[in-house]
């Protein structure tokens, strides 16, 4: 007698993966995403503390350029005396004047770098960081090969301390 099995193989069917709307999403999402990346230069800045120990090196003549930014205007110092002050123009900060000087000091002391911004605590932000730019670098007009106006950045005070003014 033949045996017969109870059970039954059977053969099942392979199933197919459909992929198609996954790929439909990625050929939106991908140039989606890569039109809306934030492509982003990071600059890092590095600053210093003022000390409160008046130690300056011999080589530097204790001089160290302070800018002090208040609600009037700002004064710039050497340490110890003010060297000028520069007041507000139609109730706003004379940015330009102040670069100027900056410039001038560079000019009459070349070998030092070190430089403080000092500000008032009610001054906003933003200004600390138009003094910071003004102190750090100037940028000086000059004409390239081709007749068209560029622009060159030179350090100023590139060494730059920031406080709370006294």
């Amino acid at each position: 007698m033949a045996r017969r099995h109870h059970y039954k193989r059977r053969s099942k069917p392979a199933h197919e993966l459909d992929v198609t709307t996954f790929l439909n999403l990625m050929v939106v999402l991908i140039p989606f995403l890569l039109i809306t990346a934030v492509f982003s230069r990071l600059t890092i800045v590095e600053l210093n503390l003022p000390s409160s120990a008046g130690g300056a090196s011999p080589e530097q003549d204790g001089f160290r350029v302070e800018v002090i930014v208040r609600e009037t205007g700002f004064e710039i110092s050497n340490g110890t005396a003010t060297i000028a002050s520069i007041p507000k123009v139609d109730d706003e900060f004379d940015l330009v004047t102040l670069s100027d000087f900056i410039i001038e000091l560079k000019q009459s002391y070349p070998r030092h770098d070190a430089a403080s911004v000092l500000m008032e605590a009610q001054i906003p932000y933003d200004y600390l960081i138009q003094v910071m730019d003004i102190v750090r670098s100037v940028e000086v007009p000059s004409v390239g090969d081709d007749g068209e106006e560029i622009f060159q950045l030179y350090a100023l005070f590139a060494e730059i301390s920031i406080g709370e003014a006294p």
